[in-house]
């Protein structure tokens, strides 16, 4: 798969090593931006006041499937039920939201665990499938919340109960299963 990530940061430069060693094709795109019209599917992983400066830079956004995996620490564009909404209306492909409950300095932790840890995922359904498989190429069981309407907005105001847990028990793994299933 021809993976386009915009943000070179740790979440888009972690997923993308993740990825690679998958077997994926992965370009990375930092803050100068570049041409996105090869890939199969764009992965927006950059701080969420940036997105709209970093989209502009990026040529070639044209219907590609999108993977927001950003989270919204303040106020946010009300008109769209959620910030992938948003990004829906601009680079027009289906869209899911993933990898934002997750903590990127750990990505190189995940192989180690004893099970796999899970990724909450809301996501279209020409979106989900997309999803599912990067979700398990990264090492995660995915786990889908809904459609992206009510799910992704649902996911974008978690991060407040992400960061107490965090404060709890510093950076952790979470594993959603049914009983008997591990």
């Amino acid at each position: 798969m021809e993976i386009t990530v915009i943000g070179g940061g740790r979440v888009g430069t972690g997923l993308a090593r993740l990825w690679r060693t998958a077997g994926h094709a992965v370009t990375v795109l930092s803050s100068e931006g570049g041409d996105a019209a090869g890939a199969d599917v764009v992965v927006v992983a950059v701080p969420a006041p940036a997105v709209f400066e970093a989209l502009g830079r990026v040529s070639g956004l044209a219907g590609q499937v999108t993977i927001d995996t950003c989270n919204v620490f303040g106020g946010r564009d009300e008109e769209f039920p959620s910030l992938s909404h948003q990004l829906k209306s601009i680079i027009g492909g289906a869209t899911a939201k993933a990898f934002s409950t997750n903590f990127a300095a750990d990505y190189d932790r995940v192989g180690e665990q004893l099970v796999r840890p899970s990724n909450l995922f809301a996501a279209e359904p020409k979106a989900r499938e997309i999803a599912e498989r990067l979700s398990h190429d990264a090492g995660y069981d995915p786990v889908f919340v809904g459609d992206l309407d009510p799910g992704a907005r649902l996911l974008e105001d978690s991060f407040g109960l992400t960061r107490a847990l965090a404060r709890q028990f510093g950076h952790f793994f979470y594993r959603y299963a049914r009983p008997g299933a591990l």
